[in-house]
This record gives C-alpha cells, structure tokens and sequence, in this order.
C-alpha cells in the first residue's frame, strides 16, 4: 500500500518594496492590461503558467530568494512601478464618466445593476462556461473602462464549471475541482460596520444564509453571492458549488439566490440601481423582489409591477430552446407561494407571469422577463427579428416586427483579445489610438497605412507563437494519453514547421449540436484532398467544451477526435482539451481562418469570429448572427444559408460550397505569394477585417449602444413611473386595465370609398369608423401606414399618418384623415387601431391592435 501523501505551500513574504504587487494581484485590471500582467510573468515566467496566470497562488509560490534578488533588478523595478502607474492612472480616470457619455448619464445618481449566471473575464476566476459569460465579461470591462456608475451581480461557484480531459478514446471526461476562494481574486463584502454581508432568503421550512464576495473589475465591482456558509443545509451549501450542474431543484434555487437575493444584497450595500438589467432569464426572479419591496410601500402588485418594469430592461442571448429555463409548478410553487402571499396575489397570478404558449403549466423564466420589462433586446440584428417572432405571444396584435424587441449586436473587449503585439506596434505609432476604438475612419486610416510587409509579417510571428502555445498544450495531451515521443514528434511537426508556415484554420466555441462543428466532414475524402497538398500545409485545429450532459454535443467531439487519428489527417487536424479565456486568446489572435457553420437563424451572435477579426483572421461562416450584418465581400467570406430545404438537404449543400469556397477562393489565395514572399490579396482581405470589426463590435460600441438605446430611456422612464409617490404608474396601471376589457368589444369599419387612383398632391381621404367600448378617443391612435409591396407579399413601411376624431356617429366615434401625397408612384396602405398613454415605454407595450 503506498505511502499516505502530504501537500504543504510554503508562502513567500512579499518585501515592503513589492506590497504593490498586491494590489495588482486583486483588481482584475490585470485581465486585460498585459502591462500589469507582464510584472507577474517576468518575475517567472514558468511559475506564471504554472499557477494558471493567477496572481495571488503565484505570490503564495513565488521564490523567497527570487523576490529579492528582484528588489536590485533595475529593469523589473522599473516595470513594476510603471504597472502601478497604470493602475493608479487607470483608477483615476475611470471614477469620471466619460466625456461623451456626459448628456446621458447622470454618475452621481443613475446606478447600473447588471445581473449574469456567469462572467468570464479571466481564467483565474473561472466562473463561466462559454459565450454568455465572456460577453458579461466584456460588459463590466467596457462599462469600467468608460467610468460608468456601474454594479455586476452573480453566484460565487466553488467549482466554477468543469475542466475537460480527451482520453485516448477521444472520449470528453468531466473533472470538478473546487476552488480554494483564498486563490481568487475575491475580498469579503463588506457593510458599513466592516462585516462580510450577509443576507437570509425563505427556502421551504428552512432559511438560507447567503454570504457575499466582490471582486475588482478596473473601477467597479462584481457582487459573488455563495451559499456555502457554516449553519446551511448541505444541499443548500451546494447551491453555489456548479455553474449548470445540479438537477431542476439546483437551477431553480441558484436562479432564485441570484435574482432574489442579488436584489437584497444590493439593498445591504446600500446601493440603488436606476435601472436593472437582466442579462438572460436566470436573473429575472429579482422582479417579484422588487415588486415584494413595492408591495410592502402600500402599491397594489398590478402598480408595483409597473413600476418595476419600467426601470428595467431584459437581453434574450439564444434561439435554442435549451437556453431558456422553464420549471413545473409543483417544482417552483413550494418557493414561491410565501412571496405571492406577500405579494398580496394567489400562485395563480405569480405562475401567470411565466406562462408562454404551450406551457401552460409550467413558468417560464423569459416570459418573466418579458413582463417584468419595459425595455428587451436581442444581440444582433437577426437576433433581433428572430426574438421577435419566438416571443411574439407576448403582444399578439403586433407584427413581429414591430413588437418591442430591439437589438444591440454584441462586441468583444479589444484590450482583452487583441493580441500583444498588435498592442505593441500601435503604441510605437500613437499612445492615443485607444480613444478612437470606435471611430471607422480613424481605422480605414489606421489599418493602411501599415505596409503589407509588416502586417503579413506580424501575422505570421503571432501565429507563430499560438502555434507554440498550442505545441506544448498537445505534448501534454498526448503524453498523459501515454502516446510514444516519436508518435507526438511526427504529428507535430506538421504545426511547427521549419519552412513554409502552415495556413491554419480554427473552430472553437461550445460544443452543441446547431454549431455543426462536423459539417466540414461532410466529405472526408474532399478535406482530406485539401489538408494533404504538399506545396499547401494546413493545420485544423477544433477545441471546445459539451456540457456533461449532452451526449450528442461529445459524440461530436469523439467523432472529430475519431478523425484525426486517421492516416489522411493524422498531424493535420487536432483537437485541443479544455477550452478556456487562455487558449482562446491564443487561437483568436493567431488563426488566418476561424469557420463558424451553426444552423442558421440558431446563432444569436456568436462574437469569436470578431476576436478573430480585430486580429486580422478571416471569418468563413454562414451570414447568420453578427456575421450576417458585417460581412461585406471583402473582410471574408460568407456562406449564403439554405433555408427552403430539408435539414439533411441544407448540411449537404453548405458543406459542399464550404469546401468550394476552401478549395477554390481560400487556400488559394493565401498561398498565392508575391516576388517578396506574402499575399497581397490574403493580406487586403486581412485588413479590411480588422478595419471594419474593431471599430464596430469593440465591447465599447456595445456599451455605448445600451446606454443611448435602453439604459438612459430606461432610467428616464423609471423615474416618471415613480414620480410623485408612484403616481404615473398607478395611472398606467388603471388605464392597461381599462383598455384590457375594452379591447375586445372594439370594433372599426371604413365608411367611404377607397379611391385607386388620385393627382399628385390631392388629398388622401379616409372617414373610419370605431366602436371604442367605453375607451375614448384619447385612449387609442388610429393610423394610416403608407408604403408598398415588395413584390414577394411583404409590406415595408414609408410613413404614418394619424387620423383625427372628427365626429360621432350614434355610439361610435368618426376618425378622418386627408393628406397630400406629394410624390408619384404606386403605394399601398394600410390602417390600423391600438391603445396609446403617454406613460408607455413602447407605442405598442399593451399587445393590443386592430386592422382594417
């Protein structure tokens, strides 16, 4: 039997000199300024990726003798008090709201509550699991650097989301490592009296305590809220312990942890959002909280909700059916039913809030969000439409189209994906090119002036290096496989080859079935062809995660790893375990083609085909999500989707032009070198990807997107809605009910003739007649929509023109209208009726239209 073995960490006392280094270690500033990352890794670099680039193991560990031995380092004392320059600067100038953002916001008292099941800002803090995250990530990191008053909630998990193994079967393996929460860039939140906070919720027969957490992200704060406190039940302490682990029961509470009691922490810390964004569904039970708090000022539920909704605003991030929790009443009832009570409604009230078609029985937490929201969006512009034709149950009178769901198309944090070397050579050329990261012009200007030497020479040093990087990341992999040395050394050889570099192609993102990551094997034979030219190396690199339990999503990654064991692909196609912030910054930045073939309208955005882009790689990925409205025929290639087929149809015809556009325009052109070495046709593409993505899907642009379309409106309305005592949203809440019962006994007809034909510049007449059912004509807008055909049956939009009552007949009210068309053409029109306050957020909030 062996020996019992012992592990001890012997920690290293920082110098006086060095107490910075603390202070670097615990704002994650450091995840996106690799001048205060180089401190660490030039202190030791082996023991920097060691510690998995986490600043406060690395300090445990660190060599007494090497810190001082550093202390007479020149050049490190000189990197080290320059890095607490930054920091102190960055500190400085982020506590100001920008200047631009001045008319807007108010930073004294207009607080932004941002609340996500997940944020991924740096791979020592690993409380994401893919695209959700890093795109909340991104979110704080943008609205620190842009000084917005600002606050994030979200769940402390101790085991964050799992570490994926390859096996020698090419088999995904689960591994779950809690975290020591002394290793995380984390303190205490601490009240006013400099005590960890800590709030209570009513589970069934039994309370919760919930403890709290913050971390630094630049100059604002990420609130953690963690159920593993000393007194809880054991299942309750393990609330916090998985991102998406656990069975229905661990959702449900986790979503109630971080919607219900985010809001009381929030309230412990004394702070006061002016507006609430719920970032996906698994927030928006801090809706019945602030409707609980509402009800408890004397507000019935119908004002409170009002009042609530209006100051808040809800992003829908998936078309997948699995991304939108839904829970059985017999499941939820048990938790909800105290605060209904307290609500002063009936459980049939609080599920009515979750309903959605089809489920009818259930609660539906998007439906939450939608009814506990004046403001919603999606996260492109397809996005957009599709979210509003899914949720267009929510007002079922109005077009989809025209429904309140508007869009703002995702962005990435430049500073945080764009490689260092970029970084480097935009230094050497302006200090100041950070303040024009959303400007086009400057970057058409910018981007070009680079000879296309250097870009192509650039771009092959930092592919250079992720091809390194990757190198050591698959020794690791194969050897612990137990593959032989000689095996390792011939795959690889094809990765770092000592001649002509290889065109490498990337796919990395979650492994779910609509992301298709199998469609290039359509044609094993075809690829193959393609991957084994000798004049022509490629490399495919794949990397990704499925969730542990969704088989079909890791039978894709045995199949890909079933591949490239193949002779045909075996040193040509690779995939790389345990896809995290780390390895994606490396193949963001380093790849010259990143694919994306989800089907299509499923991707809601898909924003690492834009780190790519901001790097110079070339996007070749169906026009769907953020692709769809950026691809212009020269930043890279799109792949037209087939949406009259059959999905087995659809798989064969794009995989067939995804190889045709390989096989014919790609790998073409990046081999077709000039007298000095590079493609000038691959390097032109190049540059207009990086010139028109960097500007216009920086995560700042994104933030600036949300506060001018829906923060600022938000807050706005909010603050009417709550004026005097709440006045204006009692108002609104009597008069939606009016119209509620009025609407269906509502009835219009036109009353003359419609004329086909009329001059140019005599009136348009219409006299329309409309039973309002107790409604008056200040309740309702009845409107004349011009426009035309487009020739395949749909109408599109010119102008409108208000009718105007004019009259009574008997119990009806007379509308008229005559206006002057003043252009010649032919036009068609429509007219339609819907109820109108001046305290909605959206002409058409109520659902309710009519057409004649």
């Amino acid at each position: 039997m062996p020996p019992q073995r012992y592990s001890i960490e012997v920690q290293a006392h920082l110098p006086e000199r060095l107490s910075g280094l603390n202070i670097l270690a615990n704002n994650l500033l450091y995840a996106w300024d690799r001048r205060i990352r180089r401190v660490f890794r030039h202190m030791d670099p082996v023991l920097w990726d060691a510690c998995g680039h986490n600043p406060k193991v690395f300090l445990r560990r660190i060599s007494q003798q090497r810190l001082c031995d550093l202390l007479d380092d020149v050049n490190f004392m000189e990197e080290y008090e320059y890095a607490l320059s930054v920091s102190s600067h960055y500190q400085d100038q982020t506590r100001r709201l920008h200047p631009k953002l001045a008319p807007l916001l108010n930073p004294t008292q207009d607080v932004i509550a941002y609340f996500c099941a997940e944020f991924g800002l740096h791979e020592s803090l690993p409380l994401y699991s893919g695209g959700l995250g890093i795109l909340a990530g991104d979110h704080c990191k943008a609205a620190s650097d842009l000084g917005l008053p600002f606050v994030a909630v979200g769940l402390m998990y101790h085991q964050g989301y799992f570490t994926q193994i390859i096996d020698e079967h090419a088999e995904q393996r689960a591994e779950f490592h809690p975290h020591r929460l002394d290793d995380l860039p984390i303190t205490p939140a601490l009240d006013g009296e400099g005590r960890q906070v800590e709030i209570e919720l009513a589970f069934p027969g039994r309370s919760v305590r919930v403890r709290v957490w913050q971390a630094m992200v630049g100059h604002l704060k990420l609130y953690l809220l963690d159920t593993d406190v000393p007194g809880n039940r054991d299942d309750d302490r393990a609330i916090t312990y998985q991102l998406y682990g656990g069975d229905r029961t661990t959702r449900l509470t986790q979503e109630i942890v971080l919607g219900i009691g985010g809001v009381r922490v929030l309230r412990a810390l004394g702070i006061t959002p002016s507006v609430w964004h719920i970032n996906e569904g698994h927030a928006a039970f801090l809706v019945l909280e602030r409707c609980r708090e509402q009800v408890a000022h004397g507000r019935s539920f119908a004002a409170a909700l009002e009042q609530v909704a209006a100051a808040t605003l809800f992003t829908t991030h998936t078309p997948v059916p699995a991304g939108h929790d839904v829970f059985d009443r017999a499941l939820i009832e048990p938790y909800l039913k105290d605060l209904a009570h307290q609500l002063g409604v009936g459980m049939d009230e609080v599920m009515a809030l979750g309903q959605s078609p089809g489920q009818e029985s259930r609660f539906n937490m998007t439906a939450l969000g939608l009814r506990g929201s004046r403001f919603q969006n999606g996260v492109s512009r397809i996005h957009g439409e599709v979210a509003s034709q899914m949720e267009a149950y929510h007002w079922p009178q109005i077009p989809p189209p025209e429904n309140p769901i508007g869009h703002v198309t995702n962005g990435v944090h430049v500073m945080t994906f764009l490689a260092s070397e970029w970084v480097m050579l935009f230094d050497s050329r302006s200090r100041g090119w950070r303040d024009y990261m959303t400007d086009p012009r400057f970057w058409k200007e910018y981007v070009e002036a680079i000879p296309d030497q250097a870009f192509w020479s650039l771009r092959q040093n930092i592919k250079a290096g992720m091809l390194d990087y990757v190198g050591e990341a698959l020794c690791r992999q194969f050897r612990r496989n137990h593959m032989g040395e000689a095996h390792i050394q011939r795959l690889l050889k094809h990765i770092t080859p000592n001649g002509n570099p290889p065109l490498v192609l990337g796919f990395a993102r979650r492994f779910a079935t609509y992301k298709r990551a199998t469609l290039l094997f359509r044609d094993p034979a075809r690829l193959a062809r393609l991957l084994n030219q000798p004049d022509r190396p490629i490399v495919l690199l794949f990397a990704g995660k499925a969730h542990p339990q969704d088989r079909p999503g890791q039978d894709l990654i045995r199949i890909i790893g079933d591949y490239s064991e193949q002779p045909d692909f075996a040193g040509k196609l690779f995939f790389i375990e345990n896809y995290d912030l780390a390895l994606g910054r490396k193949l963001v930045s380093g790849v010259d083609i990143w694919l994306n073939t989800p089907e299509y309208p499923m991707e809601a955005c898909g924003t690492s085909g834009q780190k790519a882009g901001i790097n110079g790689g070339l996007n070749v990925s169906i026009l769907d999500g953020w692709w769809g409205e950026t691809f212009d025929g020269e930043n890279g290639w799109g792949l037209v989707p087939q949406t009259e087929v059959d999905p087995e149809t659809r798989d064969r015809l794009e995989a067939e032009e995804l190889l045709d556009l390989l096989e014919h325009e790609v790998i073409p052109l990046y081999f077709a070198r000039n007298s000095q070495g590079y493609s000038s046709g691959w390097v032109k593409k190049s540059k207009a990807a990086m010139k028109t993505i960097l500007p216009r899907h920086s995560a700042e642009r994104m933030l600036e997107d949300y506060i001018k379309q829906y923060y600022a409106p938000a807050i706005r309305h909010g603050q009417r809605l709550a004026d005097r005592d709440g006045a204006l949203a009692a108002e609104l809440t009597q008069w939606k009910e009016k119209v509620r019962h009025a609407w269906p006994g509502v009835r219009m007809a036109r009353v003359d003739e419609p004329t086909a034909q009329m001059a140019v510049g005599t009136p348009l007449s219409l006299r329309v007649r409309v039973e309002l059912n107790g409604l008056s004509p200040a309740d309702v807008r009845l409107e004349c929509v011009l426009g035309d055909d487009d020739g395949y049956g749909s109408f599109n939009r010119r102008t409108c023109y208000t009718l105007a009552p004019n009259g009574i007949d008997g119990s009806a009210t007379l509308f008229t209208l005559a206006e002057s068309i003043e252009e010649a053409g032919l036009y068609s029109y429509e007219v339609r009726l819907f109820p109108l306050h001046a305290g909605l957020a959206h002409p058409f909030e109520t659902g309710c239209m009519l057409w004649l």
